[in-house]
């Protein structure tokens, strides 16, 4: 019984570690959306320029996920926190300084993106499922839940502080918050943490998983495939949205801290749709959950639209609502299936691999939702390509027979 309750006290000890450094990790990241103004009005930078930052920021959290994946199997979970921690830390204190645009992709692109690599999803996903089986998908939904935690605490904060004291402080002061935390890291109990709970198929007692495929032997397999490209379409349909909302709000008449605060307020109702996604995809199906929340973005960004033709800011919730009670709510249930298909010695690379798919599909959409603005003034075109790519992601949960079914037909396809 004591061994028992301690158990319990570790896995949830876990969770709540994991859903912390995905609010970090990924939650700060996304609160660019409410820098996109100041920094664009400081610096003097066309739209698609400052929007082109935060796709190199994504599109490097998305290629480095391999390296991540391939470092925790190789190394295990201390390493790749504190290297984490210390890359996102030291990318936001030198964005604070820069005024150059491909300072910025060096330094916030491409090092706080590898720090984000590091601490979010990859490491989590892997150790989380050492200490959950049943109902994996509802513990794994935290991680991603922390996407939309980070938003809702890190928003407003960030609104606050450049107010106060400008976006370059502010940033300076999250890479300080971020760095302090390294000893406090550094000094828990790892090797308990990687073992897993008693009974656990994937339970290791190294700390390192065995067994299962590699990453080379996954990347031959079409459930793979079709999971990868779901994660790239659903990234390309969201984040171009997304990272342009705060802007587009501004011009239809919003005030800069009112658009801020409909963003942020998303990012709340994201933490409870990755959740109840989660755990709805263990009771009900993943195909049908699934197509439940691809509708509700759907519905969100037809939402948004609309607001440009009745411009009532009480009608903002239209998008506020089900867009935010979508995004990121696939993650859980993809996250879950990978990790029962393909648990083992290369589930961290798997993962990291699949996530690359995202951080190309994100990068690639936030980069060019700026270009559109600048070519056409407006965002009706992304809208349709944000729809048009959703449908396809809706089809691919329904004509995979491994996503649709939950298992593998042939090892090898």
């Amino acid at each position: 019984m004591v061994a028992l309750s301690k158990s319990i006290s570790i896995g949830i000890g876990v969770i709540f570690f994991c859903l912390i450094m995905a609010a970090i990790g990924r939650g700060m990241g996304d609160t660019y959306a409410i820098f996109l103004l100041p920094i664009s009005n400081d610096l003097g930078l066309a739209r698609s320029e400052v929007a082109s930052i935060y796709a190199v920021y994504i599109a490097a959290m998305g290629a480095f996920s391999p390296v991540s994946g391939y470092l925790f199997d190789k190394f295990g979970s201390r390493p790749i926190y504190l290297g984490g921690l210390f890359c996102l830390g030291t990318g936001y204190w030198l964005s604070g300084q820069l005024t150059v645009l491909w300072h910025f992709y060096l330094c916030m692109g491409l090092m706080s993106g590898f720090g984000a690599a590091l601490i979010w999803q990859i490491p989590g996903q892997s150790l989380i499922s050492r200490w959950f089986d049943k109902n994996l998908g509802t513990a794994l939904a935290f991680i991603y839940a922390g996407f939309g935690f980070g938003i809702l605490l890190l928003a407003p904060i960030a609104n606050i502080l450049i107010e106060s004291y400008g976006w370059r402080l502010t940033y300076q002061y999250f890479a300080w918050s971020f760095l302090c935390l390294i000893p406090f890291v550094a000094v828990l109990p790892w090797k308990a943490i990687e073992k897993g709970a008693p009974n656990n198929p994937r339970r290791t007692v190294s700390g390192k998983a065995e067994g299962g495929f590699s990453l080379f032997e996954a990347l031959k397999m079409r459930a793979y495939w079709a999971m990868f490209l779901i994660y790239f379409l659903t990234a390309f349909a969201i984040f171009g949205v997304s990272v342009q909302s705060v802007a587009y709000l501004v011009e239809l008449g919003f005030s800069e801290f009112e658009a801020a605060g409909a963003f942020g307020t998303a990012g709340v109702l994201s933490f409870a749709g990755m959740f109840l996604t989660g755990v709805a995809a263990d009771r009900y199906g993943r195909c049908l959950v699934a197509s439940i929340s691809y509708l509700l973005t759907i519905v969100g960004v037809i939402g948004l639209a609309f607001l440009q033709f009745v411009p009532e800011k009480a009608l903002v919730f239209l998008w506020i609502i089900p867009y935010g009670l979508s995004m990121g709510a696939r993650g859980p249930i993809i996250a879950t299936l990978q990790a029962k298909l393909f648990a083992g010695r290369g589930l961290g690379a798997i993962y990291g691999m699949t996530m690359m798919g995202q951080g190309l599909g994100a990068g690639l959409s936030a980069w060019f939702g700026g270009v559109l603005f600048d070519l056409t003034g407006g965002y009706n075109l992304l809208f349709c390509i944000s729809i048009f790519s959703t449908l396809i992601c809706i089809s691919l949960f329904w004509i995979t027979p491994e996503i649709r079914l939950g298992r593998l037909n042939k090892a090898k396809d």
